[in-house]
């Protein structure tokens, strides 16, 4: 691949402008190519860094790496699939999947699931311990995802799901301690790793994350044994696709997930919650609808599915109040 800087690109770091222009590549990615000497920069390797600023007139030559070998093993797992053709897999993943192998989860995962279901073809998609994944969802969260089952189709829908594209509609549904200020919401920030635990992310000033919004509806508010006990059903609107993003969020405006193990609510407040409030286990999100379009139709996809029958019983429950 090659391009050429224009003089209005000039002065963005060489990472985030072919970022940029190839958004089918992560910027992860693209960093990786740069650090083997995969990037040239007017013809040499030695002028490329990922944090160098792209002038006018750039010459700048990108040799894509052959995939990784795949050591995957296929291991059959039973998948909800709502659709597939030749093209595309959109399926229902159920919470407690592991959607790619990652320190401490290297068998079980959606991936060996789908090499099992889908053969040899994922074997060159994407990256080699996540072949054919295009977006994903944490392990407790439940719900939609599209996975790609072609080099044309994962590019296609990774330039869909690129937060300056937003081609690819997605709709959560969460269940949330408390009531957000107002019945709409648009909650917009930039999400990092947070500086204390690595393991979380955070919001971040400026320069120290990605750009991230949320659009928040309350569909219903109960309370649980007085006002200061309510718990909201919220209809969550992806415009941007960061790590935890709902999660952090809604515990930015302290109405923190059910269940959410890592964005927790503090002790006090859950206790005064009744017990199968306090007990459930897994952060109450659901992925209830997804919309792209489609790689080799070029016609419009949209899927729905019911919410898990975990977040259904408490919805039951609190009805039964």
């Amino acid at each position: 691949m090659i391009i050429d800087v224009q003089e209005n690109e000039q002065s963005q770091r060489i990472d985030q402008y072919l970022a940029s222009k190839f958004p089918q590549f992560s910027r992860t990615r693209i960093q990786s190519w740069i650090d083997s000497g995969n990037v040239l920069l007017n013809h040499q390797t030695s002028l490329v860094h990922a944090k160098y600023k792209v002038k006018a007139y750039d010459h700048i030559t990108i040799s894509v790496p052959e995939p990784e070998e795949l050591n995957l093993v296929a291991e059959s797992i039973p998948l909800d699939i709502i659709y597939e053709d030749q093209d595309v897999l959109v399926l229902n993943k159920k919470s407690g999947m592991v959607v790619h192998p990652a320190p401490g989860h290297f068998t079980e995962t959606l991936v060996h699931a789908l090499l099992a279901h889908c053969g040899d073809s994922l074997s060159g998609i994407g990256d080699v311990k996540r072949p054919g994944i295009v977006h994903r969802l944490d392990k407790d969260t439940s719900g939609l995802m599209v996975i790609a089952k072609n080099d044309l189709a994962h590019q296609s829908l990774s330039f869909q799901f690129h937060p300056e594209n937003k081609q690819a509609q997605r709709v959560y549904m969460a269940l949330v301690y408390g009531r957000p200020q107002n019945v709409y919401e648009e909650l917009i920030g930039y999400i990092g790793r947070h500086p204390q635990n690595r393991q979380k992310m955070a919001l971040v000033s400026e320069g120290k994350g990605k750009e991230a919004i949320t659009k928040l509806y309350v569909k219903k508010t109960w309370n649980t044994k007085n006002e200061f006990s309510r718990i909201s059903l919220l209809e969550c609107h992806l415009l941007t696709g960061r790590t935890h993003q709902i999660r952090v969020h809604c515990q930015s405006i302290q109405c923190p997930l059910l269940g959410d193990q890592t964005y927790s609510a503090k002790n006090s407040m859950i206790k005064k919650y009744p017990e199968f409030i306090q007990k459930f286990n897994r952060q109450a999100l659901h992925a209830i609808s997804l919309s792209f379009i489609h790689p080799t139709t070029q016609k419009k996809m949209s899927f729905s599915t019911d919410l898990p029958d975990d977040m259904q019983n408490i919805i039951n429950a609190l009805e039964n109040l």
